[in-house]
C-alpha cells in the first residue's frame, strides 16, 4: 500500500457524514468545531432560517486585518437513483483513487485544510488563517451570505479568499454568474370545449418559455463570447414545466423552473427584464377572459459572477502556492461571487475534476490530494516567512 496523505483520516471522517442537502448539517459542524478546539482554535457559528444548519468560521493568528480565507462548503448532492458500485458514505480507495460522495465537491479540500490547520496553529503566522465551512451552497449559496454578513459584524476583514472547488489545482479566476427562477402562471379553468372561456396556463407558460430558447439562441449565434469558458455564452435554460390536469381541461395553473448561466460582462437584471417585457404582452389577452390571470416570476437563487483580476495579490499568491503560470475560467457557480461582492479578493483552487461531481462513484485523485498538501505546504510556509 502506498503512503496515505497526511489529510485521510480526516476526509474519511468528512465522507462518513450524509451532508446532502437537505439534511441537517450539524452532525459534520460540531464535529469540526471540536477537532478544531481541540488544537486551540476557535470557531464562531452563524445561522439562517433553516433548522439544523450551521455556517463555521475559524480563525488561526489573531484578528488582524487582511488575512486569508480557505473555503469550502460542508454540504453535498443527493446520491438518489444512482447506481454506486461503493457505499457512498464510506471512503473506499482503488486504483489510486478514493471513491465517496462529496470527495471531489469538496470534502477533500476542507479535509486537507482541517489537516493542516494544527501546523499553522503552531506557527506565529504573519497575518490571520480563516477556515470558512458553509451549508447549502449546492441549493444556492446560501449559507455564505449568513456567514458573510456575520463576519462583517464582527468586524473580520479577511484580505483574499481561496475557494477550494475542484479545479485539478489549476487557478480559477473568473466563473459565470447564475441566477434561477419560478414562473407561476394563473389561468382559468374551462371545459376544453369552451376554451375561449378560459385561460390556458400551460399554453402561456409555453410561450414564455418558447421566447426564452429565442434568447438562447441569440447568445449562442450572436454572442457575446469568451473562449475561456466551456460553453463560451450566457445560456439560457429551462428545466421543468408540470401543469394541467386533463386533456378535457383548460389548464388553471403551471409552474416551469429557469435559470441563466450568465458571462461576468452581461447584466442579469437585463435578462430578466426583457423576458417580464414578453411576459406583459401576454397578459392584456388573458386579462380580458380573466383580470385575475397572472404571471409571477419569483426568483429562486441567485449566485454572483466572479472575475478577478489577473494582476491582483490573491491571483500571484495562488499560482505561487499552485506552481502555476495561467489562470483559466469555468462554467458552474461557486462562493467565490459572493466573497468578491464583499470586497474580498477571491480566486477558485481545490483538488479534483468537477466532470467527477455530483455523478455515481464519484472520486477524487490521490495525485490531486498530494498537490493539495503540497500547495497547503507553500502556503503555510509562506506565511511563516516573515
Amino acid at each position: 500500500m502506498t503512503d496515505q496523505p497526511a489529510s485521510r483520516p480526516l476526509i474519511d471522517r468528512l465522507i462518513a457524514f450524509d451532508t446532502t442537502s437537505r439534511n441537517a448539517n450539524m452532525g459534520l459542524i460540531d464535529w469540526v468545531r471540536d477537532y478544531l478546539a481541540g488544537h486551540g482554535i476557535d470557531s464562531r457559528l452563524s445561522h439562517g432560517e433553516e433548522a439544523g444548519k450551521a455556517n463555521l468560521f475559524a480563525t488561526i493568528g489573531g484578528d488582524a486585518e487582511g488575512g486569508i480565507v480557505l473555503s469550502g462548503h460542508s454540504d453535498v448532492v443527493p446520491v438518489d437513483g444512482q447506481d454506486w458500485a461503493t457505499d457512498p458514505w464510506t471512503v473506499t480507495e482503488a486504483d489510486g483513487r478514493l471513491y465517496g460522495r462529496g470527495t471531489a465537491d469538496m470534502k477533500s479540500f476542507i479535509g486537507i485544510a482541517l489537516a493542516f490547520a494544527p501546523r499553522f496553529a503552531g506557527r506565529r503566522l504573519s497575518r490571520p488563517l480563516h477556515l470558512a465551512l458553509s451549508f447549502d451552497e449546492e441549493v444556492g449559496c446560501t449559507g455564505v451570505r449568513h456567514m458573510l454578513e456575520d463576519i462583517r459584524a464582527a468586524g473580520i476583514r479577511p484580505g483574499m479568499c481561496i475557494v477550494g472547488e475542484p479545479t485539478e489545482m489549476k487557478v480559477v479566476t473568473a466563473h459565470k454568474g447564475k441566477h434561477s427562477y419560478t414562473g407561476r402562471v394563473r389561468g382559468r379553468e374551462a371545459h376544453s370545449s369552451l376554451v375561449h372561456t378560459g385561460v390556458n396556463a400551460v399554453e402561456a407558460a409555453a410561450e414564455v418559455v418558447a421566447f426564452m430558447k429565442t434568447m438562447a439562441r441569440r447568445f449562442r449565434d450572436q454572442g457575446p463570447y469568451d473562449e475561456a469558458y466551456d460553453c463560451p455564452y450566457t445560456s439560457v435554460h429551462t428545466g421543468t414545466l408540470n401543469g394541467g390536469t386533463a386533456l378535457n381541461i383548460v389548464p388553471k395553473d403551471c409552474l416551469f423552473e429557469f435559470e441563466w448561466r450568465y458571462l461576468p460582462q452581461d447584466d442579469p437584471e437585463a435578462l430578466l427584464a426583457e423576458v417580464q417585457g414578453f411576459v406583459d404582452t401576454l397578459l392584456p389577452e388573458m386579462h380580458a377572459v380573466d383580470p385575475t390571470s397572472g404571471i409571477e416570476l419569483a426568483p429562486r437563487s441567485r449566485i454572483p459572477a466572479l472575475s478577478t483580476d489577473e494582476g491582483s495579490d490573491v491571483v500571484t499568491l495562488a499560482k505561487a502556492l499552485a506552481g502555476a503560470n495561467d489562470v483559466g475560467k469555468v462554467s458552474f457557480g461557486t462562493e467565490g461571487g459572493h466573497f468578491q461582492d464583499s470586497g474580498i479578493e477571491t480566486v477558485i483552487c481545490g483538488p479534483g475534476a468537477i466532470a467527477q461531481a455530483h455523478k455515481p462513484d464519484e472520486f477524487i485523485a490521490l495525485e490531486q490530494i498530494a498537490r493539495c498538501e503540497a500547495f497547503m505546504q507553500r502556503l503555510l510556509e509562506h506565511m511563516t516567512a516573515d
